[in-house]
């Protein structure tokens, strides 16, 4: 999965159209499909519902009640994590931000880095990503019982209040300029928290592992004999029944953002949950799917960067990951991109072999 700087975006395109059913015994459709061949006996794997999706995480090398309480430590971290970044949490950093009326509010140092990159994919992005959506995440409810298209006089009303240069950072507190502003992390947090799950997890001796929260996948090390992970890209739209193909990876996170993870229908017309920050209605973008990888490490960089590329569209995300790779060489950052018409377009280093 190496990258270089000349690699960026050529069109390099295969038509995902011919793709095969996902057999479960072969791959976990869990938005990014992880093989498990060749891992060996030790394997223990807990999934649990927890970031508002279902997390699963498997280790291998480690079996009995050691693996087992490592496994537990896991999820009680992020357990705390969405204790301390989730908007809807009474009490945590983020439901104290967006309720102090304009104060200044005394945070973890966690939710300062993750702040910081939320702003970051701002300034990346021009704007298309803004972390300050809250608003708006309520009004469409995407994660409710009963999601619905708002009264344009709300979504407009939201839209003044979207700004994330309104969020001031001094030391560890964070003050909202606009206290009818409202941050919403769901774009980076769970990148953030995969990254610290990851770390965890080798601080406990654990060298091979595959951490899984909702498609944001982390993999740690490689498989036990020592081959990379092949993780399968989701085809669009398909009910998580279809890959439209693989890649392998070794110590690296693989995140996919795509229009078809929450939807509704309303009157005959489909929504997604990507919502354009400038019109407060979901983004208008040729893109249906966006997959980033990287070095381990990185997966809260390409949380974020998968939805930017998502809400800007095939030549404008092309033109940023392309000056992101120059910019940070170390990353290794690779993506690939899938239209409406299911036209896979990739980096030269994403590798991505079709089913067929």
């Amino acid at each position: 999965m190496g990258s270089s700087n000349k690699s960026a975006c050529k069109t390099r395109r295969f038509q995902a159209s011919h793709v095969l059913r996902a057999a479960a015994a072969v791959m976990l459709a869990v938005f990014a499909i992880i093989t498990q061949t060749g891992c060996g006996d030790k394997e223990l794997s807990k999934t649990d519902f927890a970031l508002n999706t279902s997390c699963t995480i498997t280790i291998y090398g480690m079996s009995g009640s050691e693996g087992e309480a490592v496994l537990d430590d896991a999820f009680k971290e992020i357990r705390r994590y969405e204790n301390m970044l989730s908007r809807t949490v009474e009490g945590s950093d983020v439901y104290n931000i967006n309720n102090a009326g304009g104060q200044p509010v005394e945070v973890s140092y966690d939710t300062i880095a993750v702040l910081k990159l939320g702003i970051e994919m701002g300034d990346i992005s021009d704007g298309r990503f803004d972390i300050t959506v809250g608003r708006l995440t309520d009004l469409w409810d995407f994660t409710g019982d009963d999601p619905h298209v708002p009264e344009q006089a709300a979504i407009d009303e939201a839209v003044k209040s979207v700004s994330y240069r309104n969020i001031d950072i001094e030391g560890n507190t964070v003050r909202l300029a606009d206290p009818g502003a409202a941050v919403d992390l769901g774009g980076v947090a769970k990148g953030y928290i995969a990254d610290r799950i990851t770390d965890l997890l080798e601080e406990k001796g654990v060298s091979s592992a595959v951490i899984n929260l909702g498609g944001n996948v982390a993999v740690l090390g490689s498989k036990e004999d020592g081959s990379p992970w092949n993780i399968g890209i989701e085809r669009p739209y398909s009910d998580r029944t279809e890959v439209i193909g693989s890649l392998e990876a070794i110590d690296a996170t693989v995140v996919t953002s795509g229009t078809y993870e929450r939807k509704f229908e309303e009157n005959g017309v489909l929504y997604h949950h990507v919502l354009d920050p400038a019109t407060g209605y979901p983004a208008q973008t040729d893109l249906e799917s966006v997959t980033i990888t990287a070095k381990r490490g990185n997966s809260a960089f390409c949380d974020g960067l998968s939805t930017v590329c998502l809400i800007s569209g095939m030549e404008k995300a092309q033109a940023l990951v392309r000056e992101l790779q120059e910019k940070y060489p170390e990353m290794e950052l690779e993506a690939a991109f899938i239209d409406k018409d299911d036209d896979v377009v990739q980096t030269d280093g994403m590798k991505i072999k079709p089913v067929d």
